[in-house]
């Protein structure tokens, strides 16, 4: 029963966590006239300095899947992917964010060309 508790706990705990990320971003929509794209830039930025500053881990340690699903969470992988690439010399750090991040990047440009291919593009009319 104790496993089912604390199986139960990870999960409320992500949710936690992710939904305040993104009750931030929402806040961030009402209260601004930023567009969706310069808050997606803000939150990955956020996550690059917060692992910049070792801060971001602790987040990831407590919350799991909640902290490195949203957007900051893939710039806390390319921050640590750069810093572990880092250790092998100026192309490593180049490098090494591209590959931490390499399998989030395939999945998400063959997913929107899939998805280009099924449904029919269109600009967003203001």
């Amino acid at each position: 029963m104790e496993k089912y508790i604390d199986i139960l706990l990870m999960f409320v705990k992500a949710f936690a966590v992710g939904g305040t990320l993104c009750m931030i971003a929402q806040i961030i929509i009402n209260c601004t006239k930023l567009t969706s794209g310069k808050i997606l830039v803000f939150f990955m930025l956020a996550g690059v300095v917060l692992e910049a500053f070792g801060l971001y881990q602790y987040v990831v340690d407590f919350a799991g899947a909640g902290a490195t699903v949203p957007i900051s969470g893939f710039g806390y992988l390319l921050a640590r992917g750069a810093m572990h690439g880092a250790e092998r010399g100026i192309f490593g750090a180049l490098t090494g964010a591209l590959s931490a991040a390499s399998s989030g990047i395939t999945a998400a440009v063959l997913f929107a060309f899939l998805f280009a291919l099924i449904f029919k593009p269109k600009s967003k009319k203001n």
